[in-house]
C-alpha cells in the first residue's frame, strides 16, 4: 500500500503521526511511505532519519494526498486539508466527528474512509488507540492548571502541593478513566488534595484500592459536584462517551458558585467539553475567564510534548496501521471486530452511530459495506 504522512498544519501541532521506526516497519512489510518534508522537526525527527528508514520525502501536502491510499494523521483535516482528500482514500487519524459538524460534512461529501483511532475499541471495551494521547492529557491537565493556578496568570495563587504548615490546593476531576486516573495520579503526587468521581462503582473500587491516601473517590451526580466545586480549586474535565459528545458536567450558573481564580481544564474539549462554557483554544492562546474561573480548553494538549506523544501514539497505532495495510481496510476490519468499531464514515455514508445522532444525519449499518 502507499502510505502518505503529511505535516500536522493546525495550530501549534508538532506531533507527526509516524516515527522513523514506524516508518521503516511499513517499508519493510513491502509498503511505500511518504512523508511530507519538515513533518516531523516538531517532534525531533529529521527528513535524513525517514529516508534512512526508507520512506520517501515529498516537498507539499498536496503531494502527499495525490500520492497516498492511506493517509496517516494525528489530527482531523482542518479546512484548507478537505479539498484534499480523495474518493475512496484511507484516513486513519482521530476525527472527533461529533463534536464538529463542517469535519463531517466534508468527510462525507470526500467519499473516502475515515477510520477513527478514537472509537477503535478492544474486547474490553477499552480504546487502545486513544489510551496514550489521555495519558499524556491527563498528566498535562494538572501540569497546565497548576500553571494558571499562579496569580499573574489569573489564579487563586495557590501552589497545588502546598508547604508545611499550608494546605495543598484541592483538586476535583471529573471521570475515572484513563485521563481521570492520570490525572489524579499527577496530583497526588505533587501533593494536592484529590477527589475523583465517577458514575461505575467498580471503577470507583479500584482507583479506592491503588490510587494514594491524598485521592478520594465519590459517586458522580449533580448534587455532589455543586457541593464539591464551592471549595475546589482546580477542576478537571475527563468524562468520555466514545464517539459521541461528551455531557456538560458542569453548567454555566454553576461558575458563580466557584471561588475567583478556580481553574477548568477541559480535556474533552475534543468532543464538545465537559462544561457548557468549554470553548476551544489553542497553545497559543489557552485561556479565557468567564465569571472570574479560568477555563484552560486546548484541544491539542499532547501537541505541545510532541517527543512524547509521537512515540507514544506510533507504538500504539502501528499494529493496525500494518494491519490496514496489509490487507486493505475491508479485510481487516472483516477479521478485527476492534477494528471495525474505527470505521465512521464510509463513501459518503456515516456508519457511526454516536456521529449520526450527534447531527441528527442517517445512519448506515457499516455491514452492507463489508
Amino acid at each position: 500500500m502507499i502510505i502518505g504522512v503529511p505535516k500536522e498544519i493546525k495550530n501549534n501541532e508538532n506531533r507527526v503521526a509516524l516515527t522513523p521506526a514506524g516508518a521503516f516497519e511499513l517499508v519493510k512489510d513491502g509498503n511505500k511511505v511518504f512523508v511530507q518534508k519538515t513533518a516531523g522537526i516538531g517532534s525531533g525527527f529529521s527528513d535524513a532519519e525517514y529516508k534512512k528508514a526508507g520512506a520517501k520525502i515529498l516537498p507539499t501536502i498536496e503531494a502527499v494526498y495525490k500520492k497516498a491510499e492511506m493517509i496517516m494523521k494525528v489530527k482531523e483535516p482542518i479546512k484548507q486539508e478537505y479539498k484534499l482528500v480523495k474518493e475512496d482514500q484511507l484516513l486513519f487519524t482521530y476525527f472527533h466527528f461529533a463534536s464538529h459538524k463542517p469535519l463531517t460534512t466534508a468527510m462525507v461529501k470526500s467519499k473516502a474512509v475515515c477510520l477513527a483511532y478514537e472509537t477503535v475499541e478492544l474486547e474490553d471495551r477499552s480504546l487502545p488507540l486513544l489510551v496514550p494521547m489521555s495519558e499524556v492529557a491527563g498528566r498535562m491537565s494538572i501540569q497546565e492548571g497548576a500553571k494558571y493556578l499562579e496569580k499573574p496568570l489569573k489564579g487563586r495563587g495557590i501552589l497545588l502541593g502546598g508547604i508545611p504548615g499550608v494546605p495543598p490546593a484541592k483538586v476535583l476531576v471529573l471521570g475515572g478513566g484513563v485521563v481521570g486516573m492520570q490525572a489524579a495520579k499527577m496530583a497526588a503526587g505533587l501533593g494536592a488534595s484529590v477527589t475523583i468521581m465517577d458514575i461505575n462503582l467498580n471503577r470507583l473500587r479500584h482507583l479506592a484500592d491503588i490510587m494514594p491516601a491524598n485521592v478520594n473517590t465519590m459517586y458522580s451526580n449533580e448534587y455532589n459536584i455543586r457541593r464539591l466545586i464551592k471549595n475546589h480549586d482546580l477542576i478537571v474535565g475527563a468524562v468520555l462517551i466514545p464517539g459521541a459528545k461528551a455531557p456538560n458536567l458542569i453548567t454555566k450558573d454553576m461558575l458563580k458558585e466557584m471561588r475567583p481564580g478556580t481553574v477548568l481544564v477541559d480535556v474533552a474539549v475534543d468532543q464538545g467539553g465537559c462544561f457548557e462554557t468549554t470553548k476551544p483554544t489553542t497553545h497559543k492562546d489557552p485561556i479565557y475567564i468567564i465569571d472570574e474561573v479560568v477555563h484552560y480548553s486546548v484541544a491539542n494538549m499532547p501537541g505541545a510534548v510532541p517527543y512524547t506523544s509521537t512515540i507514544g501514539l506510533t507504538n500504539a497505532t502501528l499494529p493496525y496501521a500494518r494491519k490496514l495495510a496489509s490487507l486493505g481496510w475491508k479485510e481487516a476490519c472483516k477479521r478485527d471486530e476492534g477494528l471495525k468499531l474505527g470505521l465512521n464514515v464510509i463513501h459518503g455514508d456515516i456508519v457511526y452511530k454516536g456521529v449520526s445522532d450527534a447531527f441528527n444525519m442517517k445512519y448506515h449499518d457499516v455491514e452492507n459495506y463489508l
